[in-house]
């Protein structure tokens, strides 16, 4: 569905009178960019059980806790052994290599935000998915038609034969 240049209103377009090869060309565009969606879906939902996940940490912190030995994770499957210094800093990661030092709430707020907001992105993105899967549901059915329509010619044109 494009836009017609000069206005916002999108174009209009009747499926059947495209050919079946053009309609074979738009469903594997369109199947193209629905995978591409659901990979960026499943993106966002890793980032926000990541974040999600930070936050549940920081969630279990005791105040007692203090000079406590813990394990530090230098990468996912990397840990190395560490000492709590400070209950009330936490450097946080905010991505792109900077890091920010924030107390606890402020920690826990920061991680409660970025999950919010991932979630409004999937849902944007989750409504587009909804709106690409029924064009492609829509030029699906059309092919379906061509094609029964284009077997009843034959077999029509074979009995005339």
């Amino acid at each position: 569905m494009a836009s017609s240049e000069g206005t916002n209103k999108p174009e209009q377009i009747n499926l059947a009178s495209l050919s079946l090869e053009q309609l074979v060309q738009i469903k594997q565009e369109f199947e193209q960019e629905i995978n591409g969606i659901q990979e960026s879906l499943q993106t966002l939902y890793d980032c926000k059980a990541k974040y999600a996940s930070s936050k549940e940490a920081l969630e279990s912190f005791q105040p007692e806790w203090n000079d406590r030995q813990v394990l530090v994770p230098l990468t996912s499957s990397m840990y190395v052994p560490g000492r709590i210094k400070d209950m009330d800093n936490f450097v946080i990661d905010v991505g792109t290599g900077y890091y920010v030092e924030k107390n606890l709430e402020g920690s826990k707020d920061y991680f409660k935000r970025r999950v919010e907001y991932v979630q409004e992105q999937i849902e944007k993105i989750e409504k587009i998915q909804i709106q690409k899967s029924r064009f492609l549901s829509a030029v699906v059915g059309v092919i379906e038609m061509k094609q029964l329509a284009a077997m009843k010619q034959m077999q029509q044109q074979q009995q005339t034969a």
